[in-house]
C-alpha cells in the first residue's frame, strides 16, 4: 500500500496496513450491525397496533396534558397514574407531540432505543477488547429474544435497559487511566434515570459497577472511595429529585400514585415495585404465579426462551475470561470490562431466580447486555488463547452446551422450524470437534471454523428472535416466538385490553366534552381499550389490578352526584380467586357492586354499560 504526501508516495509497513485494513473493517462490521438491528427492531412496527395499551393510553394522556405527562397518568383527567415512575413515558409523550398519536410514533422510540443500545455495548466493549468482541457482543445483544421483543414494544424496560448500558460505558471510561471523575458522575446519573423508567430493578448493576472501579480503576483507594460516594449522591439526586417532588406536591392537585394503597410513591418505590418483589409481600400485587423459584427457573418454561440460549455460554466465557487476565495488572481494562459486566451478570440472574414477587419473563432483558459483553469478551479471549489445551477445551464444551440447550429450547416449539433444531445439533457438534484440533490446521480452515462456530450457538436465537419480530404482540404480558396469542389469561382476569365495537366507541365519545371521564371501569388494562378507542379519558378503577383504593366508593359517588362520570363499563376483574392472594383495597369491587345494586344495564355491543347520569335507584 501507499500513501501520497506531497506529491511523493510512501510506502506503508505491513502493520500500518493490518491496521488500516482492521479499522476499516470494523467501521464497516459496525454500521452493518447497526442497520441490521435497525431493519430488525423497526420492520412492520405497526403490526403490533397499541402494543401494550395500558402504556399506549398513558401516553395518549401525556402528550394531551401536562399535568399527566409530569406524573405518568393513566387519563388525560388524572385520576390514577400507572404503576411506575413515568421516564419511558417522556420520551413517547415527546414523540407523540411531534408526530401524533399512532403506533408508530409510540413504538419508533423502543426500536432507537434498542439500536442505541447495540451501538453502546460495541463502543464499551471495543474499548475493553477489540473490534472483533464489540460485533459480537453488539449482534448478541441484537439477537437475543427477548431484546427483539422489548424493543419493538412499548413497556418501560427498553429506555432501562439504554440507561444502564450507558451507565457501564461510563464506569469503563471511569476505569481508564488519567480518566476524568465525571465519567463515574456520569454513570450515576445514568442509573438515577434508569430508576425513573423501572425504579429499583436498576439499581441491580450497582454491585457489579462498583466491584469493577474498587478494583481495576486508577486513582489510590481513597479517591476511588471518594468517587464512589460521589458517583452514589448523583444516583440519588438524578433519580431522587422526582420521588421529592411527588410527595411534596399536593395530593388534592395530582393524580393518585397507583400501584400504592396509601398514595405514596415511597410506597410504590420500596414496596408493590421494590423489596415486595423479591419477598412477595406485594400490598396490592397478585403474588408470583410461576411457581418456579430458584436456580433453574431461567431455564424454564416461562424464562428459558427469553434469554436462557446463550447464558451458559456467558458464564463459561466470564470465568475463562477472569482466569486468562488473572496475571495481568490490576488496573488492566479488560479485567474491569469483565467484573463490571459479569457482576451485572450474576446478581441480575440470581436476583431474577430466587424473587418471590411478580416476575415476568420479559424482564430478563434487562440480562440480554451483561450476557452479550460476556459473551463477546470471554470468547475472544479463549480465541485468541486457542493454541493452548485448556482454551480449546473451553471453547468446545461450550459450543455442545449451547447447541444442546437450543436443541432442548427449540424442542419447546417442537412444531415450529423441526429441521433448525438438528441442523444446530450437528453444526454445533462438529464445530466443537474442529475446535479441539484448531491449532493443528491451516489459517484459511481456522477462519472457517470460527464462522460455523459462531454460526452453530446464533443460528437457534437469530431465528427465534426474527420470529419475535415477525410476530405481533400485544397485552400486558407479551411473549418471544412465533405468532401466537402474547397476552396472558389468568384466573379471574385477562391482561388484554378490549377492543370495543364501533356503537360502544361511538357512546363514549358522544357527549365526551361534558364529562370528566366518559366512562370508569375496573382496571387499567380495561380502562386503556375504551380510552384508546373512544379518545376521551376514561376512569382507571383500582388502578392496573383493580386492588388501588382510588376512588373509594364514597368518592365514585360523589363523582357520579356531581355528573363528572358519564358510564360505567361491567368488565373482567383482576380480583376474584387472584385478589384472595392480595392483600389490596376492595373498593373497586365494591364501585362495581353498587353500581350494578342502583343502575340499570344497557348491552352495547355485547358489553353491559351503565349509564351514571340517572338518579341511582333503592333496589
Amino acid at each position: 500500500m501507499t500513501v501520497t504526501i506531497s506529491g511523493e508516495q510512501t510506502q506503508t509497513d505491513p502493520k500500518t496496513r493490518e491496521k488500516w485494513t482492521v479499522r476499516v473493517c470494523s467501521r464497516a462490521g459496525l454500521v452493518v450491525l447497526l442497520a441490521a438491528t435497525a431493519v430488525l427492531y423497526v420492520w412492520n412496527l405497526s403490526a403490533s397496533g397499541w402494543a401494550n395499551a395500558f402504556y399506549s393510553a398513558a401516553v395518549q394522556a401525556g402528550a394531551s396534558d401536562w399535568t399527566a405527562m409530569l406524573f405518568g397518568s393513566s387519563d388525560a383527567a388524572n385520576a390514577i397514574t400507572v404503576d411506575k415512575t413515568p421516564a419511558a413515558l417522556w420520551v413517547m409523550d415527546a414523540s407523540v407531540r411531534l408526530f401524533g398519536l399512532n403506533p408508530w410514533s409510540v413504538l419508533v422510540p423502543q426500536a432507537l432505543e434498542g439500536v442505541a443500545a447495540v451501538a453502546l455495548l460495541y463502543a464499551a466493549v471495543r474499548r475493553a477488547a477489540g473490534p472483533g468482541a464489540a460485533l459480537l457482543a453488539g449482534a448478541v445483544l441484537a439477537l437475543t429474544p427477548v431484546a427483539a421483543l422489548i424493543f419493538r414494544f412499548n413497556n418501560p424496560d427498553a429506555l432501562l435497559v439504554l440507561l444502564l448500558v450507558a451507565a457501564a460505558y461510563c464506569v469503563q471510561r471511569a476505569c481508564e487511566e488519567d480518566a476524568s471523575r465525571w465519567w463515574l458522575i456520569g454513570a450515576g446519573v445514568a442509573v438515577g434515570f434508569g430508576f425513573l423508567a423501572k425504579m429499583m430493578q436498576a439499581f441491580l448493576v450497582l454491585p457489579g459497577f462498583v466491584a469493577a472501579y474498587g478494583m481495576a480503576g486508577h486513582p489510590p483507594w481513597g479517591r476511588r472511595v471518594l468517587d464512589l460516594l460521589g458517583a452514589a449522591a448523583a444516583v440519588v439526586v438524578s433519580g431522587g429529585w422526582y420521588l421529592l417532588l411527588v410527595e411534596l406536591w399536593p395530593a388534592s392537585s395530582r393524580p393518585y400514585i397507583g400501584g400504592s394503597q396509601h398514595n405514596s410513591i415511597l410506597e410504590l418505590t420500596l414496596a408493590y415495585n421494590g423489596f415486595g418483589r423479591l419477598t412477595g409481600d406485594e400490598p396490592g400485587g397478585l403474588g408470583n404465579l410461576n411457581h418456579d423459584v430458584g436456580w433453574g427457573r431461567l431455564f424454564g418454561a416461562g424464562m428459558g426462551l427469553d434469554i436462557a440460549w446463550l447464558l451458559p455460554a456467558a458464564v463459561v466465557c466470564l470465568a475463562a475470561g477472569l482466569v486468562l487476565t488473572a496475571r495481568r495488572p490490576r488496573t488492566d481494562p479488560t479485567r474491569a470490562a469483565l467484573i463490571l459486566w459479569g457482576g451485572w451478570l450474576i446478581v441480575t440472574a440470581v436476583v431474577f431466580s430466587y424473587a418471590n414477587g411478580i416476575l415476568h419473563s420479559y424482564y430478563t432483558v434487562a440480562l440480554a447486555p451483561a450476557l452479550a459483553a460476556c459473551v463477546g469478551i470471554g470468547a475472544n479471549l479463549l480465541w485468541r488463547n486457542r493454541f493452548a489445551l485448556a482454551a480449546r477445551t473451553a471453547m468446545a464444551t461450550t459450543m455442545l452446551v449451547t447447541v444442546l440447550l437450543a436443541a432442548v429450547l427449540l424442542g419447546r416449539n417442537a412444531d415450529w422450524q423441526p429441521w433448525l433444531r438438528w441442523g444446530v445439533a450437528v453444526a454445533g457438534v462438529g464445530a466443537a470437534v474442529l475446535l479441539l484440533v484448531v491449532h493443528r490446521l491451516a489459517r484459511p480452515v481456522v477462519g472457517s471454523i470460527a464462522v460455523l462456530a459462531l454460526a452453530a450457538c446464533l443460528a437457534a436465537p437469530t431465528a427465534y428472535a426474527v420470529a419475535t419480530a415477525a410476530a405481533p404482540h400485544s397485552g400486558a404480558i407479551p411473549s418471544v416466538g412465533p405468532a401466537r396469542h402474547s397476552g396472558f389469561t389468568g384466573p379471574g382476569g385477562l391482561l388484554d385490553s378490549p377492543e370495543p365495537g364501533p356503537a360502544l366507541t361511538a357512546a363514549l365519545a358522544r357527549d365526551a366534552d361534558r364529562y370528566t371521564w366518559a366512562a370508569a371501569v375496573v382496571g387499567s388494562n380495561n380502562a386503556a381499550g375504551y380510552q384508546l378507542a373512544a379518545g376521551a379519558p376514561v376512569m382507571a378503577v383500582g388502578g392496573f389490578n383493580g386492588t388501588d383504593p382510588a376512588p373509594t366508593l364514597a368518592e365514585f359517588q360523589e363523582l357520579v352526584a356531581h355528573r363528572r362520570i358519564h358510564y360505567f363499563i361491567r368488565s373482567h376483574m383482576m380480583t376474584g380467586r387472584w385478589g384472595a392472594q392480595s392483600s389490596g383495597s376492595r373498593a373497586a369491587a365494591d364501585i362495581a357492586e353498587y353500581v350494578a345494586r342502583h343502575y340499570t344495564p344497557t348491552v352495547i355491543d355485547g358489553v353491559t354499560v351503565y349509564d351514571l347520569t340517572p338518579p341511582p335507584t333503592n333496589s
